[in-house]
């Protein structure tokens, strides 16, 4: 119930007060040192949820709270902002962009959810659609995000045999390079181009590409453990 989950919360945020206050190592810490932690933390909850082990997205969801709770007291002690603040604004910001919900305005479908959340950010002053996307992202999770965003205003394909076509045009460019033999620059630019076709297929075909290649990878070192561990 509610209750029980704000007591969570406050218990959360006094054991942050309590460690930034007595522990040596908590004490220490920076928004900045606490950045790769941060990163690491979310690839164990990509983990557990690819492996669909509930358990481990519980402690790896702690984990990550404990880290949206330190950079607030952080930004708290520089008095910039709390973490009522950052919560606050994020739910200001949930209202605003689902007026469909708080609002009088009518949608059909998910896909028009999504169009209506990337017009309202330009209406708010985001320069780019693109502009959410950070530039840090993996870089197969950021060509799925950019199609994806830049398909909520319109610029999309018709249907996927349309992509299908690009994705065998890519790779009769690529192969053309290879027979060739141009530059390394030119043939990496080429695959590149493969790649990036082949994602938006992915995501034509419901295929998330990063959790489809983390599976394979998955497969393939458990294959190849088991060779190892029967190698004679």
């Amino acid at each position: 119930n509610l209750n029980k989950k704000l007591d969570a919360f406050e218990r959360l945020l006094t054991i942050m007060d309590e460690l930034r206050e007595q522990c040596p190592w908590d004490r220490k810490q920076t928004m900045a040192s606490l950045r790769n932690l941060t990163i690491e933390e979310t690839y164990e909850l990509a983990d557990e949820i690819l492996d669909n082990n509930l358990d481990g997205v519980k402690e790896e969801l702690g984990d990550l709270m404990l880290h949206m709770v330190f950079y607030a007291k952080i930004a708290e002690e520089k008095k910039a902002f709390d973490i009522a603040d950052a919560i606050n604004a994020n739910c200001e910001k949930l209202i605003k962009r689902h007026p469909h919900i708080y609002g009088d305005l009518k949608v059909k479908d998910e896909a028009e959810v999504k169009r209506n959340w990337e017009k309202l950010k330009l209406a708010e002053g985001k320069k780019s659609t693109l502009g959410g996307v950070p530039n840090s992202l993996p870089a197969m999770v950021k060509a799925y995000r950019m199609q994806e965003k830049t398909a909520q205003v319109g610029f999309e394909w018709d249907n996927a045999e349309q992509v299908w076509e690009k994705v065998q045009e890519e790779m009769q460019e690529f192969k053309e390079t290879m027979d060739l033999n141009e530059s390394p620059q030119r043939k990496e630019e080429e695959f590149g181009d493969i790649l990036f076709s082949l994602i938006n297929y992915a995501r034509f075909q419901g295929i998330q590409p990063e959790s489809a290649l983390e599976n394979i990878n998955k497969k393939f070192k458990k294959r190849f453990e088991y060779i190892e561990a029967n190698a004679t």
